[in-house]
């Protein structure tokens, strides 16, 4: 039995008609940049996250930085985030003029720990970003509630949390910005690249809308310098088909791992852990192992495809050398990097794919 890591090509199949049907309705108006599939899943979108607003931009590192370039980070601030992610988190970061501050995680959840925070606060300090990662929130009310009261902006990576939610309510709401990520393999994934940035505040959404379209709202007045960012046509045009069968390809994802969790409960790895009062909907599942290269190599004998997210956390990055955290700086990050293997997970995998897989990773030793 050969299984992807993600195979975006049954998902097509599941969905060919209603998506060859919409990239024919853009083609037809020739509505490439704009038009009315790009206002529309906007509105559906930010109805989705029971939003205010949606800004389509061109990727979800854009979002980032737009988001920050909004809320006012710049040169000279420091922003808060984690070093267990990918490295468009601190590079939108960097790419704003600010410094990133990396703290530790729980070992638990892989999740930042609000903890660490305030520890990390200084006089530059202007935001803290929340990474839901893997698909699950962060522990969003203590967050807020250190930076309500240091006076700080909270935004939202929710890059991989298309939909998932905290205390009942989806992510995108939560703090002061949310950024989506439209990545082919995301939840909510585009034929190319894609991203967005939410919120309830009508002020920040204009001036993330003017910056990402050369710090204009009219053709040839420009309040700004910005940036070019956009959400073409034809990706939100896929985007809107996609979105709605979002909520039950992640139902079909929450089952995929709950029949991992069973199966996998008395074995040798250690099994992702969610929080009481957060809803995953499991963009990957991560589970630990002491001996990853053996158990990947066990894995792709029997045809089935893994990956690692992250091996080396960023403040060990050589991009990174700058900020002096040497190994041993976030013993939590460092030793979780160490040992994650992300399991196959998507919503068209079959009972009996998953069975396989699990019965293969109990008989690596």
């Amino acid at each position: 039995m050969k299984i992807p890591f993600v195979d975006l090509l049954a998902q097509y199949h599941a969905i060919k008609p209603d998506v060859d049907a919409a990239m024919q309705r853009v083609i037809q108006r020739t509505a490439f940049i704009g038009g009315d599939d790009l206002k529309q899943f906007e509105a559906e979108f930010a109805a989705f996250c029971n939003a205010k607003g949606c800004v389509g931009v061109g990727n979800g590192t854009d979002a980032l930085y737009l988001a920050l370039r909004a809320l006012g980070v710049g040169d000279g601030d420091e922003v808060i985030t984690v070093a267990h992610t990918f490295i468009a988190t601190s590079e939108a970061i960097t790419m704003a003029g600010a410094r990133p501050v990396f703290v530790d995680i729980r070992e638990d959840t892989m999740l930042m720990d609000p903890a660490k925070i305030e520890a990390a606060i200084t006089p530059r300090t202007k935001a803290i970003i929340a990474v839901h990662l893997y698909g699950q929130p962060c522990e969003m009310d203590r967050i807020i509630e250190i930076a309500r009261r240091r006076g700080l902006k909270v935004i939202e990576d929710a890059a991989q949390a298309h939909g998932a939610r905290w205390r009942g309510q989806r992510v995108g709401t939560l703090g002061d910005a949310a950024c989506f990520s439209f990545y082919p393999g995301k939840n909510l994934g585009a034929y190319g690249d894609g991203g967005a940035v939410i919120a309830n505040d009508d002020a920040l959404l204009e001036k993330v809308r003017m910056l990402a379209n050369h710090g204009r709202l009219d053709k040839y007045r420009h309040q700004l310098e910005g940036v070019n960012s956009r959400l073409d046509g034809l990706q939100a045009a896929i985007l809107r088909v996609k979105l709605r069968r979002l909520d039950d390809w992640n139902a079909a994802r929450r089952r995929h791992a709950q029949r991992y969790g069973e199966l996998l409960r008395d074995s040798l790895v250690t099994l992702p852990s969610t929080l009481a009062d957060a809803e995953s909907v499991w963009h990957l599942f991560v589970i630990r192992v002491t001996d990853r290269e053996k158990l990947q190599a066990h894995l792709k004998q029997q045809g089935i495809d893994t990956g690692v997210h992250y091996p080396l956390p960023l403040h060990r990055q050589p991009a990174y050398e700058y900020l002096q955290m040497p190994p041993g700086s976030l013993p939590i990050t460092e030793k979780v990097a160490a040992h994650i293997v992300s399991l196959p997970m998507f919503a068209e995998l079959t009972d009996e794919q998953v069975e396989f897989i699990a019965s293969a990773v109990r008989e690596s030793k």
